[in-house]
């Protein structure tokens, strides 16, 4: 068996042993109970072996196994204290790193993509990396016009594990769904199946990266490095002197560091549509960079990883979204469910109560109700909890909503952010951002005569 093969086999053997695992903890939790320990103290104790298990396999398996645990994490404020407290800490430490490759995969993936001579672009290069991801690894270089770079490269085979790990993951969908409950993880892994080859193509994220550089300079509170060179497997941009990221916003910042960036996370994502055509699609925290305070002012924030984008057919949010979004904050029922049809959402066929409707939609509704709205693990528990009891009305009509395939990134992407702005728990102008950068949110003029 040769060292590919060898390793792909391995890293199917480790996944497939996490619902074994998780099994094997059960078993043992219920001898302990028969034992005279409490449900809780024994229900915690599993909880976090799980936990510990999970995001350490998911992690260290890199490729689609730790994408896919870095996609949970955004998630993590859904679920409930009780179950997400064991979690929380390896999965904030997922959003945010990883295992390193050797320094020589590195100077063969370069050689391959930026020639022989590729010592004389790139001067000097940092042995250590400067972070690490779920398809490839960043070093700090100089290029040979004096300017500091990041070079990011893809770790040898990314791409046969990616798909391998996916496909096994797939397979697992149901009994993985049982390590971290009440998050359908099936839709999650398909989706990520299909934007695979994209995400591969260091040159196409290269292309995406420069539009949004080009979009955004001069920005007072984005910025988003140039693309210098790109090869199939390599990504040399410049250098972002960064302080942290919004994972350490999550963990340790103030409340007027949690308002700033969060608005600033929110401004970046809805504004970017309009400004490249493209949406950036991979909204988990280690993307999001704090940079250095300038004049006493916070720092910007910088953007970085543009491998997953959305390339919207009409360059910008469909104008039907903002319009659905602004009908249902002031509680139209019947233009809400009539624009729903026509968009696709609901089947001709299909029969649903508007008010039960407009209460699913609360998550994403009732943000824009307000001037300032704070959002809070406390709020999206709350929202997910209801949406995914059966006991509750607004569950029946998740089972009647059809998800059109041009919103499917769409509503992941702002899935992720709304679950991003619950950890920050921060109070954002949502409603005046939407107005400013969505198609069809802001209320419409009077008619001329």
């Amino acid at each position: 068996m040769t060292e590919l093969p060898r390793k792909a086999a391995a890293r199917t053997a480790r996944l497939a042993a996490l619902p074994l695992g998780y099994a094997g903890r059960t078993a043992l939790g219920f001898g302990k109970r028969i034992g005279g320990q409490s449900a809780d103290a024994v229900l915690s104790e599993i909880q976090q072996r799980t936990a510990e298990q999970l995001f350490r396999t998911l992690g260290e398996l890199k490729g689609g196994a730790m994408k896919f645990g870095q996609a949970l994490s955004v998630l993590e404020a859904a679920l409930p204290d009780e179950l997400a407290g064991p979690y929380r800490e390896q999965l904030t430490r997922l959003q945010d790193s990883a295992p390193a490759m050797p320094t020589q995969q590195v100077r063969d993936a370069l050689e391959r993509d930026l020639g022989p001579d590729w010592r004389e672009q790139l001067v000097w290069l940092d042995g250590g990396p400067a972070a690490a991801a779920s398809i490839g690894q960043v070093h700090q270089g100089r290029w040979h016009d004096g300017r500091l770079v990041a070079v990011k490269v893809q770790y040898p085979g990314a791409g046969e594990a990616l798909r391998s790990d996916l496909k096994q993951l797939s397979r697992l969908a149901r009994t993985i769904g049982t390590l971290v409950p009440g998050i359908d993880v099936k839709p999650l892994i398909e989706e990520m199946q299909a934007r695979t080859e994209e995400e591969l193509d260091y040159r196409l994220e290269g292309r995406a990266q420069q539009s949004f550089a080009e979009a955004f300079r001069g920005d007072p509170e984005i910025s988003v490095p140039d693309v210098i060179a790109a090869g199939d497997t390599t990504l040399v941009t410049e250098w972002m002197e960064s302080t942290s990221s919004l994972a350490a916003v999550i963990a340790d910042g103030t409340r007027a560091e949690r308002d700033h960036y969060g608005e600033l996370f929110v401004r970046f994502l809805v504004s970017g549509p309009t400004r490249t055509g493209m949406l950036h699609a991979d909204p988990h925290p280690g993307n999001f960079r704090i940079l250095p305070v300038e004049d006493g002012r916070p720092g910007r924030m910088g953007v970085l990883d543009f491998g997953a984008v959305a390339r919207l057919p009409d360059g910008e949010f469909p104008v039907a979204m903002g319009t659905l979004l602004r009908v249902a904050g002031i509680e139209d029922h019947d233009q809400l469910l009539e624009g729903l049809r026509r968009e696709g959402f609901v089947k001709d066929n299909v029969r649903i109560d508007p008010e039960l409707l407009l209460d699913y939609l609360a998550p994403f509704v009732e943000p824009t109700r307000v001037e300032r709205f704070r959002f809070s693990r406390e709020w999206m528990q709350t929202q997910f909890q209801r949406v995914n009891n059966p006991r509750d009305p607004a569950y029946t009509v998740a089972l009647k909503l059809n998800l059109p395939p041009s919103y499917l990134l769409i509503h992941r992407t702002w899935l992720g952010a709304v679950g991003i702005l619950s950890q920050l728990e921060a109070e954002v102008p949502f409603r005046q951002i939407l107005a400013e950068s969505l198609p069809g949110f802001a209320e419409p003029g009077p008619a001329s005569s």
